[in-house]
């Protein structure tokens, strides 16, 4: 669905992009993350030929850009940031407009209205204008205008940006419905979105890709997925003999609480300490109250890949 090869954008003060290589198979919904400025926004723009690449191979649903724009355009639904709406005209009117220019044949621009307003949520208000709907109803024309003309691909850039939590989680279903039958691509700051709606993750860091796998695969890279443990030692005897086995990497003393002391654990990448450090509590005879594993989390990678 989406072929992107060393793809390139060079602005007067250096690259925003620096030769990224990616894709996006057919059915997938991918989050596409990076910190601020790591040229995530100047993607998405290239991809769907709102801006032009200085070097670098795009493919969308089979159309090259820049040679077959429109055709790209076609095929594509891309919702920006920043919404551009219109908001002195009334909802139902602005995406038959939108239909319209999207080039909608005249006898199916009625069936298209009905059916994104009711895919969006947005059939209690067709008949109100647009600059009275809550931000929440406003993200929700953008997207239905976003879906008129029933692209294949949807490109969705911070849709829940500026939005309640109960916006939020109303949006992310809306997401995960519209994902059911289409390839989208989001980007968006808030991580555990991507983990309620999106099986794989692009993340992009200073204009580069950083890693590019499932969430699963992802997890398991990083020096995550602490053990905690809270046992009765001397503290710092206790950090230094667990400093002492092979895979440990840091220790943490997170409290005391009397004799008892509750530590983090975090092993080298890759390895599980478990069984190490369940070995060295029984060779040293420390009471044990609590031992667990922190599962590693979509964050924990995102920190890990891309921190100064």
């Amino acid at each position: 669905m989406i072929q992107v090869e060393n793809l390139t954008k060079r602005y007067a003060g250096g690259e925003a992009v620096r030769g990224i290589s990616f894709s996006v198979e057919k059915g997938e919904v991918v989050g596409f993350l990076g910190p601020n400025g790591a040229g995530k926004s100047t993607t998405m723009r290239m991809l769907t030929g709102y801006l032009p690449a200085t070097d670098g191979k795009i493919e969308i649903a089979g159309a090259k850009l820049p040679g077959e724009s429109l055709l790209v355009r076609q095929r594509i639904g891309y919702m920006p940031e920043n919404v551009p709406l219109y908001p002195e005209m009334r909802v139902e009117e602005f995406l038959e407009y939108r239909g319209r220019l999207k080039r909608v044949p005249g006898r199916e621009i009625g069936h298209r209205v009905g059916l994104v307003l009711d895919q969006c949520g947005l059939t209690d208000v067709r008949g109100k204008i647009i600059g009275t709907l809550s931000k929440g109803y406003r993200q929700r024309v953008g997207l239905a205008d976003a879906l008129i003309h029933n692209p294949v691909l949807l490109i969705l850039d911070e849709p829940t940006a500026g939005l309640d939590p109960h916006q939020i989680r109303s949006f992310r279903e809306l997401i995960k419905e519209l994902g059911k039958d289409r390839t989208i691509l989001l980007s968006t700051h808030i991580l555990s979105e991507v983990e309620m709606v999106c099986r794989r993750a692009i993340i992009i860091n200073r204009g580069k890709i950083e890693a590019s796998d499932t969430l699963a695969n992802l997890e398991k890279r990083v020096q995550a997925g602490a053990l905690q443990i809270e046992v009765k030692a001397d503290p710092a005897k206790a950090k230094e003999k667990l400093l002492q086995l092979p895979d440990v990497a840091v220790v943490h003393e997170l409290a005391q609480a009397g004799d008892w002391v509750f530590f983090e654990v975090t092993a080298s990448p890759g390895k599980d300490i478990r069984g190490e450090v369940d070995t060295l509590i029984k060779k040293e005879n420390w009471p044990l109250r609590e031992f667990r594993r922190e599962k590693a989390r979509l964050e924990d990678v995102f920190v890990e890949l891309t921190q100064e």
